[in-house]
């Protein structure tokens, strides 16, 4: 490792730990991981008496690869985003993913003041992590951090996110072609449901890990 990559992981360290603190100060079990692997051994860890896992259509997750790794210890896996599913079928594994034993998602933005912060289409997702599964992990990469107050944190959703997440879902909307947020009225925009987290809700058992990698969109 260069010196440059050196300082500049140790940056990203600090940025990392000052939002984990704020988390934690927030009520969510926070905690910092130095890599990908070590957050994937946590999950693992934290699902260990799980008997059914709920994927909230988070890239950084899937990127982990924990499904498969559940999914070979036998437990149920309830991904609506599995190739070939029709849209009853989706629904129904949507539904399902609020009563799980784990759910696992990220968050499409984390304010250094300890704030989840994400815009859905559906509401599945942040419906799930507010209230329903018996245990909640958000995997957020050092690239979901901001700098600055709520506005911040939407236009790193809008201008960051939604455009390369919705060309990953084949939406037909000007920012999945263009990159750029039109602030659009198309029948497939996801930006639909502002969700903001700033305590962690009383009943939930939900824990936020801040990894020191870019992870996601």
């Amino acid at each position: 490792m260069t010196m440059t990559s050196e300082l500049m992981t140790w940056h990203h360290e600090q940025r990392c730990e000052k939002a984990v603190e704020a988390l934690g100060q927030n009520g969510f079990i926070a905690s910092y991981c130095r890599s990908s692997a070590e957050a994937r051994d946590y999950i693992l860890g934290q699902g260990g008496e799980a008997k059914s896992v709920g994927f909230g259509g988070s890239r950084t997750i899937v990127d982990l690869g924990v499904q498969e790794e559940f999914a070979s210890q036998g437990k149920e896996i309830l991904n609506h985003g599995i190739p070939g599913l029709e849209p009853a079928e989706k629904m129904e594994i949507m539904r399902r993913q609020l009563t799980c034993d784990l759910f696992l998602t990220s968050s499409n933005a984390v304010t250094l003041s300890g704030w989840l912060v994400n815009i859905d289409g559906n509401g599945n997702r942040v419906a799930a992590l507010t209230f329903g599964p018996k245990k909640s992990i958000v995997v957020a990469g050092r690239n979901k951090l901001v700098d600055g107050d709520l506005a911040a944190a939407i236009h790193r959703v809008k201008n960051i996110a939604a455009p390369p997440n919705s060309r990953r879902l084949n939406c037909n909307t000007p920012c999945a072609k263009t990159g750029f947020c039109a602030n659009c009225n198309s029948p497939e925009r996801i930006c639909r449901i502002l969700h903001v987290m700033d305590r962690k809700p009383r009943v939930a058992d939900l824990h936020v890990l801040i990894v020191n990698e870019d992870l996601g969109l």
